[in-house]
This record gives structure tokens, sequence and C-alpha cells, in this order.
């Protein structure tokens, strides 16, 4: 048995690549105080008042937190901040390459122009990418809470942008599964495809296998994001094995909101490993639920009992189904390989 410090060091020399994060999800608590007091200079809360915003007991409460947070941005030199707290997790976990989610809607909602923001986020991502040699790609969220009508605004803005910007790669569909069937998205999900987008969505996350098959065959989506409740459908689980859709796992989440496991002794992720369903691992959203990349690979190891060659896999996974380019993945993946040898004497 491998100790926390050993796993944790040689964890951090392995290059990983996480494709299920969410932009708002590294905020740090400093970043919400500051982002609070300049939006609203008049409140005279202190630090602790923060915590409130990190408190919640389910899914919708998530949600809804999630969006009171996005009220704190009132400028698009805000996402300077976000995008230094996102350069210093991606750097604290060893992350190479990540495929972000960000979130038009509520911005706009709030009055920001969001191809401004897109302007300081794409600026801070090359910087990032210069400087420290990671690789940020954007997934825009189109997000079921919002309706069809909104997700459609939102492709267009998505594929105007991607014209000027190749960080650009895709959309995501997010948000409350309840609340946004599938079927409603099926005309933005073929447009985006018809222009070259990648396409991902959010299912089996809080609503059943039903909704992770709509996404198969309705949406006709690359990737799942969570997806745990396929667990309790056997066809469902050979569908995907059978077509190649990989799953964007992330455990941590899936305890926090406590709609299908609350522990993680639980979660299915053992269970589509070992049946060959494709799975990469991610956090979602750090900040919000204590956790890391290399926290998530640590309770593998130790609470669902993937060995080290196992982990390995699912390092190599999350190049092997990222949107890069094939030639890219080959390169990182033998990154790994290599990291994987160079590092094994950490192990010992």
């Amino acid at each position: 048995m491998i100790n926390k410090d050993q796993f944790y060091t040689f964890m951090k020399a392995i290059p990983k690549a996480e494709i299920h994060l969410h932009s708002e999800g590294v905020i740090s608590k400093d970043t919400v105080f500051k982002l609070l007091q300049k939006a609203h200079p008049e409140n005279t809360c202190d630090l602790t008042c923060v915590d409130g915003y990190f408190n919640f007991s389910n899914l919708s409460e998530f949600v809804e937190m999630f969006l009171a947070i996005q009220k704190a941005f009132i400028n698009p030199s805000d996402f300077d901040i976000l995008f230094e707290d996102m350069r210093n997790y991606l750097i604290d976990n060893g992350i190479v390459y990540s495929e972000v989610f960000i979130s038009p809607t509520s911005f706009i909602r709030n009055g920001l122009d969001f191809e401004k923001i897109i302007e300081r986020v794409i600026k801070s991502i090359r910087k990032i990418k210069k400087n420290d040699h990671i690789t940020i790609k954007l997934i825009i969220d189109m997000s079921r809470t919002f309706g069809a009508e909104n997700a459609m605004n939102n492709l267009n803005i998505a594929l105007e942008l991607k014209s000027r910007y190749s960080e650009i790669i895709g959309v995501g569909l997010g948000g409350d599964e309840a609340k946004g069937p599938a079927s409603k998205f099926v005309s933005v999900f073929e447009k985006a495809r018809s222009e070259g987008l990648k396409v991902v969505a959010h299912a089996g996350e809080s609503i059943g296998p039903e909704s992770v098959w709509d996404t198969i065959s309705l949406l006709k989506v690359d990737r799942i994001g969570h997806g745990i409740s396929s667990v309790f459908d056997k066809n469902l689980i050979q569908t995907l094995i059978t077509k190649k859709i990989p799953l964007e796992v992330c455990p941590t989440s899936n305890i926090f909101t406590k709609h299908y496991f609350s522990a993680l002794e639980n979660h299915p992720i053992r269970e589509f490993f070992d049946s060959g369903v494709a799975i990469t691992l991610n956090t979602d959203d750090p900040t919000f639920f204590g956790i890391g990349l290399i926290d998530e690979y640590y309770n593998l190891y130790t609470k669902l009992h993937f060995s080290m060659d196992e982990i390995k896999q699912i390092v190599l996974n999350s190049f092997k189904y990222s949107f890069l380019p094939a030639k890219q993945k080959e390169i990182m993946m033998k990154s790994v390989e290599d990291a994987w040898s160079a590092h094994s004497g950490l192990l010992q």
C-alpha cells in the first residue's frame, strides 16, 4: 500500500487532463469575497459571510448557489481573477490539459457583454499556455434550466466566437435535468454538430437511465457528463460500451448532491470501469466540493480499490476521450507513459 504522501507526490508529477470542469467551479472563497465587495460595496460582510455560498444539501440548492455566485461578476475584467484561480487549480493538480465549461446565460442576463467576457478569458488562457504550458479549451454551456430558445441563442454566440477563437471547441448542456429534457434541444444539437462543434451533455446525474438514453438517441452526444444512473440499466451500459460513448465521471460531486449515492465506496465508477465503459475522472466544481483531481484519484485508490495500473488507464483515458486532435492525443498519452516510468521509484 502506497502512503498518501507518496501517492500525491507521484500523481503531481504525472501530466493529467480534466475534461469536465466548470469555470466558476474553481473560484476561491477569497475571489468570491473580492467580487462581492466590488459588486456590493455597501455591504459590511466579512470573509465568513462567503461560507454561505458554499453550503448546499442537494443538486437544486447547488444550482441556486451557482447562479448566485455568477451574479457577483459585474465586469468582464472580473474573469481575470477567476482564471487566476483556474491557473492555480490546474498547476496544483498537475493538469496540463483541460476542457472547461463557461456559461453565458446568467452573465448576459446580469447585463454583461459575453463577447467581452470571452475576450478576457481567451487572453487569460493564452497567457497560461505561454507561461505555464497548460492548454485550456472552452465548451459553451447552453443549460437545460433556461430552455431551448435560450440554448439556441447561446449556440449562435458560440458559433460566432468559434470563428475567431480556436479555443472554443464545443457546446454542452448542463443545468437541471428535470427542467430541460433532451427532447427540447434536438434542433440545437443538430445545428451544433452540423457546424463542426463537439457536443456533450450532463445526463443521468439526477434523473434515471431514460435521461441518458435520450441524450444518446436524440442529441447524439460525443460524451456524457456524469451518467451515473446508467448503472441501473444493463442494456444502457452495453450501449455505452458498444457505441464507445465516454462518461465524464465526477464521484465527489455525485456524493455531495446525494441523489443516488451517499458514500464514495458505493459509487458506480468501479462497476463502470470493470464493465468496460469508457470513463474519465473529473471534479466538476472543485472549490465547492473541497476536492482536487489528485484527491479524486486518491479516493479511487483508497476507497474504491483501483490499482495503480488501473489509475494509469484512467489518466490515459482523459486524454484519449478528450477533443484533442489524434496526433496531440498520442503525444500526451506518451508523456503520461514516460512520466509514469520516470517517477515509478516514488512508489517504492
